[in-house]
C-alpha cells in the first residue's frame, strides 16, 4: 500500500476526533432510544460540544448517522491514474488511487459497525447510504472511462463501447473493494493477525491483498 497521506497535525487531530465523538453519540442515541427520540441537544451534550460546534460539522441529524459520503480523490491523484501512474498497469494504479480514497474517508472500523446495526434499523437513512455508494461508483467508472481512452484512443469512435469496458471494470474493481471492506470488518481468517483492524492503515493492507488476489484468478 502506498503511504499517501503524511501523519495529520495536532489541529486536524482534534477536528477529526470532535467529528468522531459527534457520530460516536448520535449512533449510540439512536442505538439506545430511536432515531425520533434523539435531538441535536442531546448528541451535543454526550459529545461534549455546543450545539453551533455540532453544525459546524454535521448539517443535520441525519447526516451525523449517515456519515460523510465515499468520494474519489480528485485533483493530481486522479489525474496521475489518468495518466497511467504510477505503475503502468491498471489494476496496480487503481489500487494506489483508491487507497487515497479510504485515506480521504473516516475508515474507523467500530465507527463503521455501530453505522451499520442503525441503518439496518432505519430503511430511510439505509438508502440515503446505500445512493452514496452508487455515487461513488459513478465516479470511479467515470475516472476508468477516462483512463481506457488514454490507453486505447481508438475507444473515442465507439462510446458504447468504451461505456460497456468502463462499466465492467468499474464493477469489477467495486467487487474486489467490497471484498477487502468485508474482510477489515469482519476479521476473516488469518488475516486479522497479520493486518489488525485497528492499525489506521488496515483497510488499505486489506485492499492490496484483495486486488493481489484478483490479479490471480484472473
Amino acid at each position: 500500500m502506498t503511504d499517501v497521506n503524511p501523519t495529520p497535525g495536532l489541529r486536524e487531530r482534534k477536528r477529526l476526533a470532535t467529528r468522531r465523538a459527534i457520530q460516536v453519540a448520535v449512533l449510540r442515541l439512536v442505538a439506545e432510544r430511536g432515531y425520533d427520540a434523539v435531538t441535536v441537544e442531546m448528541i451535543s451534550r454526550s459529545a461534549d460540544v455546543s450545539p453551533r460546534t455540532f453544525f459546524n460539522y454535521f448539517p443535520s441529524k441525519e447526516d451525523a448517522v449517515v456519515g460523510d459520503p465515499p468520494r474519489m480523490p480528485s485533483g493530481e491523484p486522479e489525474e496521475a491514474f489518468v495518466r497511467g501512474e504510477p505503475t503502468g498497469e491498471l489494476l496496480g494504479d487503481i489500487v494506489v488511487l483508491l487507497d487515497e480514497a479510504m485515506a480521504e474517508n473516516i475508515t474507523d472500523r467500530e465507527l463503521v459497525l455501530e453505522r451499520r446495526k442503525v441503518l439496518r434499523q432505519h430503511p430511510d437513512l439505509f438508502a440515503r447510504r446505500s445512493a452514496s455508494l452508487h455515487e461513488f461508483e459513478s465516479e470511479l467508472t467515470a475516472v476508468v472511462s477516462r483512463r481506457l481512452l488514454r490507453d486505447e484512443p481508438d475507444l473515442e469512435s465507439d462510446p458504447a463501447q468504451l461505456a460497456s469496458r468502463a462499466q465492467l471494470l468499474g464493477l469489477v474493481i467495486m467487487a474486489a473493494l467490497r471484498h477487502a471492506w468485508a474482510q477489515w470488518l469482519e476479521g476473516a481468517a488469518g488475516a486479522a493477525d497479520t493486518h489488525p483492524a485497528d492499525t489506521a492503515d488496515a483497510l488499505g493492507h486489506h485492499l492490496d491483498d484483495s486486488f493481489a488476489a484478483l490479479r490471480d484468478l484472473l
